[in-house]
């Protein structure tokens, strides 16, 4: 073999070895992001679980008591007493109840089983703004009522992209703002655009901005703004390895010190 055969295959095995250690990585940091989130989770699930508990033990004590009425009523010939039918209408809203806490479970354990697909090497047609909401969903675990988080989704088409990698970005932005807001009257807004072939997806927050002087290496590998525990310094290098390295797309962002700041991703739709 050459000396040109032998340096072109070395290159490919470290090519091959960096790639290994990038997806390694990037799962590491999802894992971590999904530990970082976990209380606000079980936080979020529950208090639906509570809820539903407590109905349950109600509607088993008024079962009881209106199979009794309804027996007494039955052996005397008499119509359903209304004290029946009234525990009746009482059970029907406690089911109306627990159907809304079922369904704010579901939507917790959707957007846990979107965030967290393993199959991240085939390429999907995805609806970006439903990705966006299952992401939503799994990020305001973490602030529940001290963040509001608004939406302004402008019409899109199925963009081609790796979702399960693409939702790790968007998870990462919207869980930065929410920790760059200080107090409880903070505020994100997620906008999503098509912007001729690409999409154009914003994450703003009305939190403390960037200060001026990291703001040259907000993308570099390490950097954290956050108390010891709490941040990586990968997310953000992560993200822009996922968005333009992968997706051959650009991430960028405008912030003002005191005023806030707006992440902008914009990915081509369709790859070619």
């Amino acid at each position: 073999m050459s000396q040109a055969a032998s340096t072109q295959d070395e290159l490919s095995r470290v090519r091959q070895e960096l790639e290994t250690a990038h997806h390694k990585l990037a799962e590491a940091h999802r894992l971590a992001s999904l530990g970082r989130l976990s209380a606000g989770i079980v936080h979020e699930i529950n208090t639906p679980i509570g809820s539903i508990f407590s109905n349950n033990e109600v509607i088993v004590r008024s079962l009881d008591k209106i199979r009794a009425l309804l027996s007494a009523a039955q052996a005397e010939g008499a119509p359903p007493p209304q004290k029946a039918l009234d525990m009746i209408d009482i059970l029907a809203e406690l089911a109306a109840v627990d159907k809304i806490a079922c369904e704010r479970i579901s939507g917790i354990i959707r957007s846990l089983k979107t965030f967290a697909r393993v199959n991240e090497s085939e390429l999907l047609k995805t609806d970006v703004n439903e990705m966006l909401l299952d992401t939503i969903k799994l990020a305001s675990t973490a602030f529940r009522d001290r963040v509001r988080i608004e939406t302004d989704f402008g019409e899109l088409p199925p963009v081609e992209c790796y979702p399960a990698l693409l939702n790790q970005v968007f998870l990462n932005l919207v869980v930065n703002a929410g920790q760059a807001i200080e107090g409880a009257e903070g505020r994100i807004v997620v906008r999503t655009r098509r912007e001729g072939g690409e999409v154009h997806v914003s994450v703003e927050d009305n939190g403390g901005g960037i200060p001026a002087e990291i703001q040259g290496k907000i993308f570099a590998a390490g950097l954290t703004t956050k108390p010891f525990g709490e941040g990586t310094g990968l997310g953000l290098s992560i993200s822009r390895e996922i968005v333009e390295d992968t997706h051959r797309g650009r991430i960028s962002f405008d912030s003002k010190t005191g005023k806030g700041t707006t992440f902008h991703v914009r990915i081509p739709i369709e790859r070619k």
